[in-house]
């Protein structure tokens, strides 16, 4: 009875977790532009991978009697979970920052020029310099402050 109970509830949520991916490679062919699909597949691969996860708990943990699956299942569970999204989140940035200008539901770009979008998707300023550029721009600036007190001091 309980077999039957665990085989039961395990195919219907892996037909759910697979009525979620489905529905994201549909949202990839069927989106007008970058952005909307990269959200129809990000959101609908972290449902699907959250339902068919919790299939094999279910099914390591009644069927095969392996508790050790199911914590090896949840800490895939756990990394994909941090791992999906972030990654959602850098593609999109990245497509900011190369120009891509969002769109509406028409078509209509929504910023107007590929330059807004850049600058949009900065989080530092563009002169920003760091690791060995940002030495030597530190060293120039401080070169620079020196020359500047000198000819001050001889005026």
């Amino acid at each position: 009875m309980i077999d039957w109970i665990v085989w039961s509830v395990s195919w219907v949520l892996m037909l759910i977790g697979c009525v979620f991916v489905v529905s994201g490679a549909v949202g990839l062919i069927r989106m007008p532009d970058l952005y909307t699909r990269l959200h129809a597949a990000s959101l609908t691969d972290t449902g699907g991978a959250i339902v068919i996860s919790l299939v094999l708990i279910i099914q390591s943990v009644f069927v095969f009697g392996s508790a050790m699956a199911a914590i090896k299942v949840l800490l895939i569970l756990f990394f994909t979970l941090f791992t999906s999204p972030t990654a959602s989140h850098a593609l999109a940035k990245t497509a900011l920052l190369c120009g891509q200008v969002p769109t509406d539901g028409h078509g209509n770009p929504i910023l107007e020029s590929p330059e807004q979008a850049t600058l949009l998707a900065r989080s530092r300023p563009a002169d920003y310099r760091s690791g060995q550029d940002g030495e030597r721009a530190r060293q120039e600036a401080a070169e620079r402050r020196r020359h500047d007190d000198n000819a001050g001091d001889q005026s």
